[in-house]
């Protein structure tokens, strides 16, 4: 059995093989344990990547992406004047891991690949990675790993360090691009995920901004004006320039992990600049302090102190500062531990990780939706044998992958919870939404009995005017005439109270959610959306469901790619799914019916001197309770 695990981190890639009875060890590619993760778009469109990319880096600087993985949301990079996909510049790098392994395979490929994600990456992000998997070759059996359990996995392979069923470890993650945190228990049959959080906003990269800035202040009074253009490099020569200074600075960073003090080379006409640890400590404690403080909010918020824990592990390059110890020691009273090589530890963790407890986390669980507040928590070790998953073909716009189990398809993974090990805290099972339907099984006798009565009196004295016609899925297929609001008769089925109550008009709108292409969605419709500020309500009859989804997931992919909230629906003889996201700048609800070409998405926007966006939860509410079509 040939299992490869590849922790594809923002600076830095690392692999891990063990094939033909032997134990794991690290794929060393181009005679190094960690290849860069950088990207560079040769004028033909060739991508190269990892030390060859950063040398040719310094020929033109502007085809060069250090850091692909911190701009997954993005959808594309601008690599000098070519627009690369950013699945397919992961792609490249994974492209690269797998060469090197086939070679040293004797030309076999593996069975079986495991792919590292950060614990909050929500199903946008590990689709992305998937298809970037698939692009970069890697058939048959690709299986997702959350990096805290694998890191937990790691930590318990040594020997001692075994966790006992009941007993929990907090996973300190300091990367390149992003802090994660998270406590991982042990159960019967392996780890469960009780609580996570990270900081997008902090980093290896975040601690060289502010050596760099630091080393600007002391420097940039001898020619301003240089020091500007090395900040916003306009020619080649400058963007050389900076680059070289960003690796000295990142140099000098590791360098004082070990030192107490180290020198920053500078470019004419600047000295050289000597900084010291003590310095540096100063620069980075705030933003430590936030890391420290938010690991201390996890424990407790898995009903967990310090003193409870086998043991906090810390991984990550970034996690070498001294001063991270020192803050955990002092903060929580635990003496954190690290073992072997940090950057490695986690790729070398996804190998010790039980075969049949591999799974993508979701939101999705067992067609149960979990709220925005209690988000699933996996038993990771314990779930189903079918949890392993093979990666989608990339679809959608820019070779952005379309979403598996969303909407109309079979989720590829079934990940069953399972309940954590003795003496652990207990954790309510996500709700799930209700359907109008399923709410009423709750009702009383006597008020079931007003209920009808009400109903009754309803119907006649409004089904003049609001009955809608109901049509069969056939009579759906493609877009027929519409009437003076732009409705088709299927979609004025689907609109229901909403085309009578609202301002309703053909189109998709203006603004974020106005589409380009309207012509080639079919018969849309826009109407208002009372109660959520900068919202509107859309609907569309095209012709085919595939067309709805790729303009649908674009609209969902453009809120950043965090955690979903989905759900079933049903009503005017409809039925369906849902999934709303949010992010900074907008909040989306898509709806779709399971057996026609129809859909509808509730679009907010950041309006202007709020500053409020609906959250996924909220969203759903409002789908439910003014958008959702009645029985």
């Amino acid at each position: 059995m040939r299992i490869l695990s590849v922790d594809l981190g923002t600076s830095n890639t690392v692999a891990v093989l063990s094939a033909h009875g032997r134990p794991p060890r690290v794929v060393e590619v181009d005679g190094s344990a960690t290849m860069p993760s950088a990207v560079f778009a040769e004028e033909d469109g060739t991508l190269v990547v990892g030390r060859d990319a950063e040398r040719r880096a310094r020929l033109d600087p502007t085809r060069f992406e250090p850091n692909p993985k911190r701009r997954v949301d993005e959808q594309t990079l601008l690599l000098g004047t070519d627009v690369v996909a950013v699945n397919e510049a992961l792609a490249a790098v994974l492209r690269r891991v797998l060469e090197e392994t086939t070679r040293q395979l004797g030309g076999e490929l593996p069975d079986e690949i495991r792919l590292t994600h950060p614990a909050q990456w929500g199903p946008v992000r590990r689709n992305v990675l998937l298809s970037a998997a698939r692009l970069a070759g890697m058939s048959g059996a690709v299986s997702l790993v959350p990096e805290p359990v694998a890191a937990a996995a790691h930590f318990a392979s040594f020997p001692g360090k075994g966790l006992l069923p009941g007993q929990a470890l907090a996973v300190y993650d300091l990367g390149a691009g992003t802090f994660d945190v998270a406590v991982v228990g042990a159960a019967q049959n392996g780890f469960t995920v009780l609580a996570e959080d990270g900081l997008p906003d902090l980093g290896g990269l975040d601690v060289d901004q502010a050596l760099l800035v630091h080393v600007g202040r002391e420097v940039s009074h001898r020619d301003p004006q240089r020091w500007q253009c090395l900040l916003r490099p306009e020619s080649t020569a400058d963007r050389r320039a900076r680059r070289a200074l960003q690796e000295d600075v990142r140099a000098a960073k590791e360098a004082l992990s070990r030192l107490p003090q180290t020198e920053v080379p500078m470019p004419e006409p600047f000295t050289d600049v000597l900084v010291t640890r003590a310095e540096l400590e100063a620069l980075v404690r705030p933003a430590m302090l936030r890391s420290v403080e938010l690991l201390a909010r996890t424990v407790s918020s898995a009903g967990l102190t310090p003193d409870r824990l086998a043991g906090i592990y810390l991984v990550g390059g970034s996690s070498r500062l001294p001063l991270v110890g020192t803050l955990l020691s002092e903060k929580l009273g635990v003496v954190p531990t690290s073992l072997d090589q940090p950057e490695t530890a986690v790729a070398l963790g996804a190998h010790h990780v039980a075969a049949d407890g591999i799974s993508m986390r979701t939101q999705q669980v067992d067609g149960q939706a979990a709220t925005a507040g209690h988000p699933a928590r996996p038993a990771v070790a314990a779930a189903p044998p079918q949890a392993t998953v093979t990666a989608p073909a990339p679809t959608g716009a820019a070779g952005y992958p379309a979403r598996p189990g969303y909407p109309g398809a079979p989720a590829p993974h079934d990940l069953s919870r399972q309940p954590p090990g003795p003496g652990f805290p207990s954790f309510s099972a996500p709700q799930q939404r209700a359907t109008p339907g399923g709410r009423g099984k709750r009702l009383v006798g006597a008020a079931v009995v007003a209920a009808l009565v009400l109903a009754a009196v309803a119907a006649v004295v409004w089904w003049p005017s609001s009955a809608a016609t109901t049509y069969a899925a056939e009579e759906c297929r493609t877009p027929g005439s519409t009437d003076e609001q732009g409705f088709t008769g299927c979609l004025r089925q689907l609109a229901g109270a909403v085309a009578q109550q609202n301002q309703c008009g053909p189109g998709t709108g203006t603004g974020a959610a106005a589409a380009s292409n309207e012509e080639d969605l079919g018969v849309t419709v826009t109407c208002s959306a009372p109660g959520l500020a900068g919202a509107q309500i859309t609907y569309l009859h095209s012709e085919s469901a595939e067309i709805i989804k790729r303009y649908t997931d674009g609209l969902l992919n453009r809120t950043g790619g965090g955690e979903q909230v989905q759900a079933d629906w049903r009503g005017n003889a409809l039925e369906g799914r849902y999934a709303a996201a949010a992010g900074r700048n907008s909040a989306v609800l898509v709806f779709t019916v399971d057996d026609r070409p129809l859909a509808g998405f509730v679009y907010q926007v950041n309006v202007a001197g709020t500053g409020k966006l609906a959250e996924p939860a909220e969203l759903a509410d409002y789908f439910e309770r003014n958008v959702q079509p009645g029985e």
